[in-house]
């Protein structure tokens, strides 16, 4: 199957025609418009070195907020209130901390310059929001992503503490769903985030839930 090459017309393959492991076109740029756009129909940039790479996984793994599993030890952690939690109060921060933050199994990162820039504008404009999970005057950890309509799309978390990242999310995604978000796009798997309540789902159902929650 063909890779797409995305030219400066603001368009994108449909996502049933992306390869197996969910990499549908290559090229463009990271304007807001594209951006946007990409989101809008499910998909997501992941850089492999200076080129953008655009992606739809099949199946994709995705939050229900109702189902967050809240273990023991994150409830204690809330009670003793080893942190605390605000939102977009530091997004450049935070962006500038998953950029920068060692990856276990992961050489570098695919947060460039342009990437970190991109998303710094989208925030100016509304649309990419910070969770900051604090210890004392400290940023111990956080996470970043686009929300639109009642879908929140989860891009990258940090921790420099202990759970801060962990902390953060529970907390964020609590506040979502009180604010009327219905899915959590979480991308790609990790085990991490499957212990907290996240699934996957078949990229077909995935695209209908969006179709509907982006209204």
């Amino acid at each position: 199957m063909a890779l797409f090459a995305l030219q400066q017309e603001l368009i994108f393959p449909p996502v049933h025609l992306a390869e197996p492991d969910g990499l549908l076109a290559m090229g463009g740029d990271l304007s807001t418009e594209r951006l946007l756009l990409a989101y809008r129909n499910g998909i997501f940039p992941w850089y492999e070195g200076n080129v953008p790479l655009w992606w739809c996984p099949d199946p994709r793994f995705v939050l229900f907020p109702g189902n967050l599993k809240i273990s023991k030890s994150m409830q204690q952690l809330i009670k003793k209130e080893t942190f605390r939690v605000s939102i977009n109060t530091s997004f450049k921060s935070v962006i500038r901390a998953c950029k920068t933050s060692p990856r276990k199994q992961q050489q570098g990162t695919w947060i460039t310059d342009e990437v970190e820039e991109a998303y710094c504008l989208l925030h100016e404009k509304g649309y990419a929001h910070s969770a900051e999970a604090w210890m004392g005057d400290e940023l111990a950890g956080g996470l970043y992503g686009i929300r639109m309509g009642k879908v929140f799309f989860g891009e990258s978390m940090f921790s420099r503490e202990s759970n801060a990242s962990k902390f953060a999310f529970t907390m964020y995604v609590q506040l979502l769903q009180q604010e009327g978000i219905e899915l959590i796009d979480c991308q790609i798997y990790t085990a991490h985030l499957e212990s907290l309540g996240a699934q996957m789902i078949p990229r077909e159902i995935f695209m209908k839930k969006l179709n509907l929650l982006l209204k």
